[in-house]
């Protein structure tokens, strides 16, 4: 394939495209998957303040959402991207259906950071009459840091995974033009093009993320 103008100032919009869905529905999807993980530590059977039930009715959520496949969900939740959105076209009706599949696994990822912290540093918090609050974001949340970091790579890198699939039902970005180019007219050249530009986003994601880690956990200084 001839990489003319055309082509390339369309690798450029879908470039733009899939940074503004992944970047978009990453901050969102954070926004309340860190509230829900703080909720299934704090509310645990072991936690700061128990409430069992609670916690296994939002465990239960959680895991039927992370279990239905991105693509089925991206169908399902049609209507409602359609009336949050007014379209279920381009790279701004795919932002709903990443929120909803990416928060329930950035929910357990956050769940799991805060799981790591030393119970002692949280028993010695209580003890010094530390409120839930103060636990959370003075000991939990600094302590947990660098494992929030990596995991925050992981769950980034696998929203973007997801966006490229989004490009079967009509989204944009990168997975579109490898499906709607690359695939569906055999155009084997833009398929790779695409394929190494995603894999680059992907390993400066994963640079990022492991440098901001290190750089934030005492365990090494």
């Amino acid at each position: 394939m001839i990489f003319d103008a055309a082509t390339i100032e369309m690798i450029q919009k879908g470039i733009w495209e899939t940074l503004y869905m992944v970047g978009l529905s990453s901050a969102i999807s954070y926004l309340i998957g860190i509230p829900l993980g703080i909720i299934l530590v704090v509310t645990a059977k072991d936690g700061i303040r128990p409430i069992p039930l609670l916690q296994s009715i939002l465990g239960v959520a959680i895991n039927l959402l992370r279990a239905v496949p991105f693509i089925i969900l991206l169908i399902m939740v049609l209507p409602l991207t359609e009336a949050l959105v007014g379209t279920v076209v381009g790279s701004k009706a795919i932002v709903p259906p990443l929120v909803i599949a990416a928060a329930p696994y950035i929910a357990r990822m956050v769940e799991s950071s805060f799981k790591e912290v030393d119970a002692g540093v949280i028993e010695a918090a209580k003890s010094m009459g530390a409120s839930t609050f103060q636990i959370v974001w003075k000991v939990l949340l600094p302590e947990a840091r660098p494992s929030l970091l990596v995991g925050a790579a992981i769950s980034i890198t696998t929203i973007l995974g997801y966006s490229a699939m989004a490009g079967f039902v009509g989204g944009g970005g990168l997975g579109a033009i490898a499906i709607n180019y690359g695939y569906y007219r055999y155009e084997l050249g833009l398929m790779l093009v695409t394929a190494a530009i995603l894999v680059i986003i992907v390993q400066i994601i994963q640079e990022v993320m492991m440098k901001l880690s290190r750089a934030t956990d005492r365990r090494i200084r």
